[in-house]
């Protein structure tokens, strides 16, 4: 069987991302590849220091995982790659298995990125793309600048030289300040310095720029010419040469509930991140996205990141707007960056072991502190004050406890708040203006949308949680009114599904009703909606024979008129 055939028995596309190759295009994607592997290694070898894995794990994130997702995945653009949210989550749990960047360590971290894979095909098979949309924007900001806060503050002691004592980030900063002035290493403290500066500075001047590369040639080069190693800097040390080699990550059947813990949690960040990341640049570029082929991608480079023995990837907007401001169209750029990544793992590791630790602080450091979504949190703020609480919530739960419980803050309030708003909805009356145009206010008794008739508007689907809201509002309505009141006209325009417990209710409010001389009737525009409105009341017509359903509120005013005036 070829790997075509296994590929279309699996429903898997290849080369999605990739194909069509358009010749005149091929030159940007190049050089967008170039940029990538200028910037992202610099990147990837720093997120080593937040995963707490050895330095070349940060250069195996961007080969063969890379290949894999340019080969199975569906965007043209997103770039997949290790992540300053994944690498903390998996440090925040392994730390207490292994030693950090033992041979131990890293088998935990390979074994994560195997379940990780493993639960995102089952995704692609079960068609559980969906699951991106369960985290709702204002909590991903509020849980990205959890992240940045605890990563910027995880990388102050690498910055001065020192070595953490705490893993909480109020923890970490107090004790730096507090070891600062009789144990700070003050050249460290100014490589780091001049580290940011430049990156900060071509970030600003010259963006397309490789800022970062710069910085680590630089200090690459003063580290060699000026022994800095031999001044009390600390260096990357050796970094093993030539392409890693694949083998299956052991099991470690102890620490199984902890590591499938840890899976779960990256994988549903993975899910919302990636998602998010490719719908963006999808609906840039006018290109169709289908969450689920992504899945596929995200499962083999997880997949390949455990088989090379390295830690978990996931779809990065750095990254992939790095790319897309480069130039790059399709997953070629990917698979240069690879290439050129091959070349460094090959022949050039050698001069890497010069470079001063504190470079991979500083460049973490930023990474962080970009992660810090102040304009993210104050547009939430001055537009939905209430999301805001969610975002503050979910931040605040990954700095006081940790990422995995920050992770399950923001899962659980974005289905608490999507509850909230179909069990509190929007409701209103329509009332007639002057000119005779309906318009919906606020729900108050005696208004009327034309002579003994109320019109209430309800908008959301009908379900068990809010069917006693509903009829409680209506009988409200039919009590507070005047004995005028004659017909209720329910407008189930925004109403798209009716289920049992709803149904029930609305036979309950009909027999309330009646028993005050008022009758009920209903609107819908839902094919749905109408047959189950129809088979909840037995029928559309009353004893007397009037029209009970209708299409429209204006059908309803004009056909229910005639009944009222007869009286």
């Amino acid at each position: 069987m070829t790997i075509k055939q296994i590929a279309s028995a699996l429903k898997i596309r290849l080369l999605s991302g990739i194909l069509p190759i358009r010749p005149q295009l091929l030159p940007r994607d190049i050089f967008a590849g170039l940029t990538l592997a200028a910037a992202g290694i610099p990147q990837a070898m720093g997120y080593t220091k937040i995963a707490e894995t050895p330095v070349v794990t940060g250069f195996y994130t961007l080969l063969l995982p890379l290949l894999a997702f340019a080969l199975l995945g569906g965007s043209r653009r997103l770039v997949v790659a290790a992540d300053s949210a994944t690498a903390a989550i998996l440090a925040a749990s392994l730390i207490s298995l292994a030693p950090a960047g033992s041979a131990e360590y890293v088998g935990l971290a390979s074994l994560v990125a195997f379940v990780v894979g493993l639960l995102l095909l089952a995704a692609r098979f079960l068609q559980l793309g969906f699951l991106a949309d369960f985290l709702s924007r204002s909590a991903i900001v509020g849980f990205m600048t959890g992240v940045g806060v605890q990563v910027a503050c995880g990388q102050l002691a690498g910055l001065f030289g020192l070595h953490n004592l705490s893993r909480e980030p109020f923890d970490q900063v107090v004790s730096v300040m507090q070891r600062l002035p009789d144990q700070g290493h003050w050249l460290t403290a100014t490589i780091s310095l001049a580290v940011i500066l430049i990156i900060l500075a071509f970030r600003r001047l010259a963006p397309k720029v490789p800022g970062a590369l710069l910085a680590v040639v630089g200090m690459i080069s003063a580290s060699h010419f000026f022994n800095l190693a031999g001044q009390g800097v600390e260096v990357v040390g050796s970094i093993p040469s030539g392409l890693p080699t694949l083998s299956l990550p052991a099991l470690h059947w102890p620490h199984v509930h902890q590591l499938l813990t840890t899976a779960a949690t990256c994988f549903v960040v993975i899910i919302a991140q990636s998602a998010a990341t490719s719908r963006s640049y999808g609906m840039r570029h006018s290109e169709r996205v289908d969450e689920n082929s992504d899945l596929v991608g995200l499962a083999g480079a997880n997949a390949m990141a455990a088989l090379s023995g390295t830690f978990v990837v996931n779809g990065t907007p750095t990254q992939t707007e790095l790319v897309d401001g480069a130039g790059g169209h399709s997953q070629l750029a990917q698979v240069t960056t690879a290439l050129v990544v091959m070349l460094v793992l090959l022949f050039l590791t050698g001069p890497l072991a010069s470079m001063p630790m504190a470079v991979l602080s500083a460049i973490v450091f930023l990474v962080g502190f970009k992660l810090i979504d102040i304009a993210g949190l104050r547009d939430i703020y001055r537009f939905e004050r209430s999301e805001f609480y969610i975002a503050l919530a979910t931040g605040l739960t990954v700095l006081v406890f940790d990422i995995m419980d920050g992770i399950a803050v923001a899962v659980i309030m974005s289905l608490v708040a999507h509850v909230r708003h179909t069990y509190a909805p929007r409701t209103s009356v329509l009332r007639s203006d002057d000119q005779g145009h309906l318009q919906p206010v606020k729900v108050a008794a005696n208004v009327y949308a034309a002579k003994d008739i109320i019109v209430y508007r309800f908008e959301a689907n009908l379900f068990y949680a809010n069917a006693g809201r509903f009829m409680e509002e209506v009988v409200h309505l039919a009590e507070r009114s005047s004995s005028e009141l004659r017909w209720i006209v329910i407008d189930a325009t925004g109403v798209n599904d009716i289920d049992y417990s709803a149904g029930k209710s609305l036979i309950q409010l009909n027999s309330e009703l009646h028993r005050r001389n008022i009758r009920l009737a209903c609107v819908a525009t839902s094919r749905g909606v109408l047959e189950e409105i129809k088979r909840y009341s037995q029928t559309g017509k009353s004893a007397e024979g009037t029209q009970l359903i209708f299409e429209s509120v204006e059908a309803a005013l004009q056909a229910l008129k005639p009944t009222v005036d007869s009286q």
